[in-house]
């Protein structure tokens, strides 16, 4: 084989490796680039605020739970617990008490949900129960017969009007009654003297 040839086939081998190492370096030099991050508020990431609103808060499973279903998550409980609240006016700390070792967020101490140490909470699941036989008992009958369609489940809010007891209703006064501040007469009184009875006949003389 001549000289040439020979110089020739050795460079087109250098030529093509020196192509494949290129190649490589590229592939390798792609694949250790990090990932790129995503915008903050991006659909899809844990976490992350949704329409640049806040973070979705996660709550923890509840515990203890005597009078509502034991299947509900931490968010449907905190639900039903501040429509009980502001039915009353009252806060969390009504029912449960603070735990000083646990610290949340804005660095207060924490509710401990889960204590029963408060008369409040077990006073809260009896007015919970009596509601609930209410509703079955009662108010699901009255609603069969009700043709209106007027009738409407009993809540805490029912009685309580965001207090915490119940107040006193009042009969509104609607003004006097029909014959002066005391009343009609009674049947047969004669009215004084010049005056027409009630029943429309001449004053006695």
């Amino acid at each position: 084989m001549k000289l040439s040839s020979l110089l020739q086939s050795a460079a087109a081998f250098c030529l093509l490796a020196a192509a494949v190492f290129a190649a490589t370096t590229a592939v390798q030099a792609i694949q250790q680039q990090p990932a790129p991050q995503a915008a903050p508020g991006a659909p899809g990431t844990a976490g992350s605020p949704q329409q640049g609103g806040p973070p979705m808060r996660n709550f923890p499973p509840p515990t203890n739970l005597k009078v509502l279903p034991k299947d509900l998550t931490g968010r449907e409980v905190r639900d039903i617990m501040q429509k009980w609240a502001g039915s009353l006016g009252v806060e969390c700390d009504t029912c449960h008490v603070a735990d000083p070792s646990h610290l949340d967020q804005r660095g207060r101490p924490a509710m401990n949900f889960p204590d029963d140490s408060k008369p409040e909470k077990q006073i809260a699941r009896l007015m919970f129960t009596m509601t609930q036989q209410i509703n079955t008992d009662t108010i699901s009958k009255v609603m069969d017969m009700d043709k209106d369609n007027e009738g409407a489940p009993v809540t805490c809010g029912t009685c309580h009007r965001g207090h915490k007891m119940p107040q006193e209703f009042v009969i509104p006064k609607k003004g006097p009654p029909r014959g002066g501040p005391d009343g009609p007469p009674p049947a047969g009184a004669m009215p004084p003297n010049g005056m027409t009875p009630h029943d429309g006949t001449p004053p006695a003389h």
